[in-house]
């Protein structure tokens, strides 16, 4: 799948098949993400799959607004070291493990975890050293649904050329 078709097609998914991915595809996406940009090649990055099942589910139980982690094939937690631009660098890694999953047909969606409660709670059962940030969770798996597109504004809306 080219990028601009996996941009334009890729939906959050949130209810998927009991059936796992296998290892060499979970690679190739983590091996997306750790080629994301990052300010001054800081790479501050750290990348843990989890795919036993019950540490998805205590992961599940512990996230606000990921209980489908549980469903999931695998989860992936992107920390951070701690630095000036560790959000924006773990976003831009999440951004392409999202894109390089549905390019493999996976289905994901991107729970929070930048300054969330559970942060910590999740950082002690995955062993996290304290200085690293836990900026996102992922849910990846074979999708079970097929969501529509969720209204967008238009072009013309949101492009400015020049000035506002």
């Amino acid at each position: 799948m080219d990028t601009q078709k996996a941009l334009i097609s890729r939906r959050s998914i949130c209810r998927y098949k009991d059936q796992p991915i296998p290892e060499s595809i979970i690679e190739q996406i983590i091996d997306a993400a750790r080629l994301a940009p990052t300010a001054n090649n800081q790479q501050p990055w750290e990348f843990i799959v989890v795919i036993e099942q019950d540490m998805r589910e205590k992961i599940a139980e512990l996230a606000t607004y990921g209980k489908f982690i549980a469903q999931a094939a695998a989860c992936v937690a992107v920390y951070c070291k701690d630095s000036k631009y560790y959000l924006e660098d773990g976003s831009a890694a999440t951004q392409n493990i999202l894109l390089s999953a549905w390019a493999h047909g996976v289905g994901s969606c991107w729970v929070a975890g930048d300054k969330k409660p559970y942060c910590q709670p999740i950082s002690q059962l995955l062993g996290v050293p304290e200085d690293y940030k836990l900026v996102s969770l992922i849910a990846l798996g074979y999708a079970a649904e097929s969501p529509k597109l969720h209204h967008k504004r238009a072009l013309a809306e949101v492009l400015h050329l020049e000035k506002f």
